[in-house]
């Protein structure tokens, strides 16, 4: 902490002293984080609540947007939200937390309901009355749920029309620290208890269902290896990560990757197991690059979108344009217009409609309806946009690899 001079311009006028966080890798988003990753951030707003009120400090608010991760690791940065505890006074961030961290939670552990399309839909998060209103009778009767759901929607409805001076009430009362120690340590309890394992996953086996023969795999290990040592990136996207074979590639040179996929099961795993290891230079996302996060938030800068949060400088797309192309329905021209806008250099995977993953997926859609799903164009497309340094075929002609820089 620095002492400085004079800061006129303070909103305040006397400042104290001036913090200077650490500058966090990549910047993320609740509703980009898979379940083990909020339950983990909500951990660790708890227990610096309960930390804070012990040292006579309270934090005003409870968000998840206060929490960044440090590439497994969830790292609180929001150092202004702590202040002094008034006597007599609650916890201000409880309905907070609950909306965003609990209720995402519950929603689903309970209901195997992805929260993140709900917190990306809604930056406040779930009301009370909302999650009561999808929990079963069953759900009614587990522990902590009375408490944090059913009364805490009753007395949000009694109190919303009404003047009274609930702190007041609080404070004549008798409303003691211990109280608020009490309910934080009750969510603790109740958060470490949630577990989520759903079977509902297209990749958490993708690794079985490959076509490639080991002997393929190493080449393709090694393509990546060379093309990070070659191109010495400092950032990496790994679009399309699966288990994050490939992201741990690219982590051995580069100082950052961020690993991508829209399966949030296989996310969730790769989480923990970055988390078991420590790890801090992979940051795993749940993210669909056919739908990527856009900006949100007052004037849609509070939430800023994927590229504006760091423009990778080499960027691995394996075994994903047909996913993007025949699943997602997304021109190859425009696919390769984006990553060319999107990153210095790339390694891109063409997966060719002989191959069976391919052939899988245009077997679901009628004949002729994607006419551009083709090597020639798609080497006629990549070339136009960026230039080629090498090539290697994989998988007996099925799959190529390439290394390409983007034109300027």
């Amino acid at each position: 902490m620095e002492e400085p001079g004079e800061l006129p311009e303070a909103i305040h006028g006397g400042v104290a002293g001036v913090l200077e966080h650490d500058v966090i890798p990549f910047v993320s988003y609740p509703y980009e984080w898979s379940f083990s990753m909020l339950r983990d951030a909500a951990l660790l707003q708890l227990a610096l609540v309960r930390r804070a009120v012990e040292a006579g400090m309270i934090l005003k608010d409870s968000s998840p947007y206060n929490v960044q991760f440090r590439g497994a690791e969830p790292v609180f940065i929001d150092v202004g939200s702590f202040e002094q505890l008034r006597a007599g006074e609650p916890w201000a961030g409880y309905r907070q937390f609950c909306m965003l961290f609990l209720y995402p939670l519950l929603l689903q552990a309970w209901k195997d309901v992805p929260f993140q399309p709900w917190l990306r839909g809604s930056l406040d998060g779930i009301t009370p009355h909302e999650l009561r209103s999808l929990l079963s009778a069953r759900d009614r009767f587990r522990r902590g749920t009375f408490t944090h759901v059913v009364l805490h929607d009753r007395l949000e409805r009694r109190y919303e029309a009404r003047d009274d001076d609930l702190k007041g009430e609080l404070k004549s009362a008798g409303f003691k620290p211990e109280l608020i120690v009490a309910n934080v340590k009750g969510l603790e309890r109740m958060i470490r208890r949630l577990h989520w394992k759903s079977e509902h996953s297209a990749w958490k086996d993708y690794t079985l269902e490959t076509t490639y023969e080991h002997e393929d795999a190493e080449r393709k290990a090694a393509f990546v290896r060379d093309a990070v040592e070659s191109e010495g990136p400092r950032l990496v996207w790994d679009l399309g990560c699966n288990e994050g074979v490939h992201a741990r590639i690219a982590a051995e040179k580069a100082e950052h990757v961020v690993a991508m996929d829209a399966d949030s099961v296989v996310v969730d795993r790769l989480y923990e197991a970055l988390r078991a290891e420590g790890e801090q230079r992979i940051l795993p996302l749940v993210a669909n690059v056919v739908d990527p996060p856009p900006a949100l938030g007052w004037r849609a800068q509070e939430r800023r979108p994927l590229l504006d949060r760091g423009r990778p400088d080499l960027t691995l797309c394996l075994a994903l344009i047909h996913h993007v192309s025949i699943a997602g329905n997304v021109p190859i021209a425009e696919f390769l217009d984006w990553l060319r806008g999107a990153t210095g250099s790339l390694v891109i995977e063409f997966v060719s409609p002989e191959d069976p993953m391919a052939r899988r997926l245009l077997a679901r859609k009628r004949p002729g309806d994607h006419p551009d799903y083709r090597a020639d164009w798609f080497e006629r497309c990549l070339n136009e946009r960026f230039d080629v340094v090498r090539s290697e075929s994989l998988a007996d002609g099925a799959r190529t690899l390439y290394l390409a820089r983007a034109k300027t």
